[in-house]
């Protein structure tokens, strides 16, 4: 594969890890500083359901739900299988992808083989999120993409904001309480909601793919290359609102990494990631095709905070602008032992993934330790990185089964 094929496919994983060496200077954003990449992503003129489920024999429905805040966010949603058995009631399950991907990341191989074509056909009533500034998500009440206003936003207002919204009208449409899968960040903001009790009693259960809280451990040698020689290259990123992946500033960072002696960018997606087990080359193709997604660079900012600091813990403005914003000096700290005990949740994952390390889960595992043992599901794969929960082959068989058991066993 081309090198510009595996920069793209590498950026959604990579721009997390080489925002983490920021020194502490980088982080003091404001509205004022703003700058805009001059790449804009321009939607297909096909949605979702109809470039990727309906052409499968699916029913699928175009949604729109607005956020507090004024977002225009996209849903799809898949009200049965493909041999139809809508006329009874279908439990409700709500899908969320990771980081600088859109729902679109969950149907890249062959519908027998993706999460929310599995789910409809064994009896759930599926629904797909869509981020705020994902391609199909990049509408406000008042706002455009073009103003940097339109980016001044982290994971916290997804946990806020994003998923509060979705869960309202989804659960005012079905009636009913919700299950969860989210596959990376998708965990990530689930964690923090659960742990500050946002989705009340609309929440049945939640399956965590890939865990993302703690990243602490996520460090490989292009994070050290990284480090010491290319942190001034890196800083010129933060004169941008939007995070385009696929733009100039992050794809010369990323190309200036390749010619740096003893990288090789043909491993470059591998050593991001994680050694994924079980892709296959049309499914990648696909990907670059559809992904990597926007986000905003403070959410960048953010992560690269988590990564630094150690903790689950909100926007860090830097003293004295955390006192105007939380009455503190640090930001508050998500408790994920606040979590109730008897919510059920299934977590899975991998022993190759270099972004959801297996000592980062070990640490949100113990938040876990007081957790009703029957209310508990952990999943160790031994063989999967970070991409195989969304992508591999044989996620199926491996994972997937294990969900819709999982969820079953909720009813």
């Amino acid at each position: 594969m081309a090198v510009s094929g595996l920069l793209g496919l590498a950026a959604w994983g990579f721009c997390v890890l080489v925002l983490a060496v920021q020194p502490q200077g980088a982080y003091g954003l404001s509205r004022g500083s703003f700058g805009l990449s001059k790449e804009v992503v321009a939607p297909p003129e096909a949605g979702i359901c109809a470039s990727s489920v309906t052409v499968h024999g699916y029913k699928c429905q175009e949604l729109e739900v607005t956020t507090q805040d004024g977002y225009i966010l996209s849903l799809q949603r898949i009200p049965e299988g493909r041999i139809g058995g809508g006329e009874n009631k279908r439990p409700p399950v709500l899908v969320q992808h990771g980081l600088l991907v859109d729902g679109m990341s969950w149907f890249l191989n062959p519908p027998e083989q993706n999460l929310p074509m599995i789910l409809a056909d064994n009896g759930f009533d599926v629904w797909i999120a869509n981020t705020r500034g994902t391609r199909f998500s990049r509408r406000h009440t008042s706002l455009d993409p073009s103003q940097p206003a339109f980016w001044d936003w982290t994971w916290d207002e997804l946990v806020s904001f994003d998923l509060p919204a979705i869960f309202d009208f989804v659960y005012g449409q079905t009636g009913q309480k919700i299950d969860y899968v989210g596959h990376s960040l998708g965990t990530l903001i689930a964690l923090a909601s659960f742990s500050e009790g946002k989705l009340g009693n609309q929440l049945k259960s939640a399956a965590l793919l890939s865990p993302i809280a703690y990243l602490s451990h996520m460090n490989t040698a292009l994070g050290v290359v990284a480090a010491k020689s290319f942190v001034g290259e890196i800083t010129t990123l933060f004169g941008l609102a939007e995070f385009y992946p696929k733009g100039e500033p992050v794809e010369n960072f990323l190309k200036s990494l390749c010619a740096y002696p003893g990288v090789d960018c043909y491993d470059l997606s591998s050593a991001i990631t994680g050694k994924n087990c079980c892709l296959n080359s049309s499914t990648i193709d696909l990907f670059l095709m559809n992904e990597p997604q926007s986000t905003s660079t403070k959410n960048m900012v953010h992560l690269a905070q988590t990564v630094r600091d150690g903790v689950v813990a909100k926007y860090n403005y830097g003293w004295p602008v955390n006192v105007m914003h939380y009455g503190e000096a640090r930001p508050p700290v998500y408790k994920l032992s606040n979590i109730p005990h008897d919510l059920p949740l299934f977590v899975s994952y991998g022993g190759q993934d270099a972004l959801s390390d297996v000592r980062d889960v070990m640490l949100l595992l113990d938040n876990f330790k007081f957790h009703d043992e029957d209310k508990l599901s952990v999943q160790f794969i031994k063989d999967y990185a970070h991409a195989d929960f969304i992508m591999g082959v044989n996620a199926k068989d491996v994972v997937y089964n294990q969900v819709v058991a999982f969820f079953k066993h909720q009813q």
